[in-house]
Formats: C-alpha cells, sequence, structure tokens
C-alpha cells in the first residue's frame, strides 16, 4: 500500500492523529511537508507539482494508493484503521468520532482570536476562552473520559480520540498560543494523566525524537518546547 500524508512542518493535532497510527503500527508512509513554495503553488492549482490532488486546497491530505482524500476526520479514520487504533464497532467509533470533532470544535474556539490584529482586543478574547470557554470543553472532555472504565476515551485501548485530545493539549500546555495559560488544563486531573501517559508510550517518544519535537543532537531536550508531562 502506497501512504503519503501531507501537511505542514508542525506538530499539530490534525496531522499527528493519522501520522502517529501509521507509526506505532509500524506502517510505512511518506510525511511529506511541502515548503512555502510547494504550498503557495498547491493552493494556486489545486494540486502538488507532482501531480497530487489538493482537493479543497487545504491540508492534510491522505495520498492512499493514487487517490487523495481531504479532511483531518476522514483521514484520521483511514489511518486510525490501519493502525488498529480506531473500533470496528459502530457505537464504539461513533465515540471516538464525538471526541475528535470535540477537539475540532475547541480549535474552532481559538481560531477568531488567531485572526485578530487588534493585540487588545485579543487578549480580552484569549482571557474569555481561558476563564470560561476552554473550561467548559475540558470539562466536558474530562467527564467522558471518567465515564470510561479504562484509562482511554473509548475501550481499552489507545484511539485517534486520545491522541487528538493529547496533541491539542500539548499545543496549549507548550505556551505559544499567548495569554492562554497552560494552567488552564491543571484542574483537569484525568487529562493530564492522559496526556502523560502517551508521552510515555515508546513509540510516541521515538517519533518525537525522528521528527521535530526533539533537538536533533540532544534528545532529551524539546526544540520547540513541546512539553513531556504537564
Amino acid at each position: 500500500m502506497d501512504i503519503k500524508i501531507i501537511y505542514f512542518d508542525l506538530p499539530f493535532w490534525r496531522a499527528e492523529i493519522s501520522r502517529l497510527p501509521l507509526f506505532i503500527a509500524n506502517i510505512k508512509f511518506d510525511d511529506v511537508r511541502p515548503s512555502d513554495d510547494d504550498w503557495d503553488y498547491a493552493k494556486e492549482n489545486g494540486k502538488m507539482k507532482d501531480g497530487t490532488i489538493i482537493p479543497f486546497r487545504e491540508l492534510p491530505v491522505l495520498l492512499i494508493n493514487g487517490e487523495s482524500i481531504a479532511q483531518t476526520m476522514a483521514i484520521a479514520r483511514i489511518c486510525g484503521k490501519l493502525g488498529g487504533m480506531y473500533p470496528e464497532d459502530i457505537i464504539e467509533a461513533g465515540k471516538v468520532d464525538q471526541i475528535v470533532v470535540a477537539v475540532e470544535n475547541i480549535n474552532a474556539l481559538l481560531s477568531p482570536s488567531m485572526k485578530e490584529s487588534d493585540p487588545t482586543k485579543k487578549k480580552a478574547m484569549r482571557k474569555e476562552l481561558t476563564s470560561n470557554e476552554l473550561p467548559t470543553y475540558f470539562g466536558y472532555l474530562q467527564d467522558i473520559l471518567s465515564a470510561n472504565s479504562s484509562d482511554w476515551f473509548v475501550g481499552e485501548n489507545m484511539t485517534i480520540a486520545d491522541l487528538a485530545v493529547w496533541s491539542l493539549l500539548g499545543w496549549i500546555a507548550s505556551g505559544v498560543i499567548d495569554d492562554i495559560s497552560a494552567e488552564v488544563i491543571q484542574p483537569f486531573e484525568g487529562l493530564v494523566k492522559l496526556y502523560n501517559q502517551i508521552n510515555k508510550n515508546p513509540r510516541v517518544k521515538e517519533w518525537k525524537i525522528q521528527t521535530y519535537y526533539y533537538d536533533k543532537d540532544q534528545s532529551d531536550e524539546y526544540a520547540d518546547d513541546i512539553p513531556d508531562s504537564i
């Protein structure tokens, strides 16, 4: 099977929930991270320079056996199934989907403040996010996690739902989003435990060392300040 995942050179959850299931399962894939020039070409032409179709002129895109598949959830389902991290049972599959969509919703909450150019307005928007909207959503996630009998959101094993939340929490905990404190996560002990548990996974650790998370010469130090624990 010929597989490529095309996304920017970033440790963002939209790509990680598809890259990691393949890597953890030792499934070979091309991790394509286009340059700015390559991406400008793709946006203008609807395809990469090698002819790979970019259906909605946005990333991520999965190229599988020559067929282009777009949209985060669609790609994650395929990669999750291939890597054994997406359930066959339709109810459990729905439970996984609801968590990934919740992460998309949290992402959407953050988006307006990222587009705001006025620093005063941006700070006010992020104060509201930190005080109300993010804790509310984290509370929903914590309740769902706590209701399951295992350490994971769905079933007895790690799924793409857990990876989506893990990657989102890492983004927030890194402190790269101005005026949103990493402390917003701390009251939610179940989410903190989940994050730290996934970080201990040997294959996740290996992925982080091999890609961009760690300084290539000093594997115990993060190059991008992605925290090893929160």
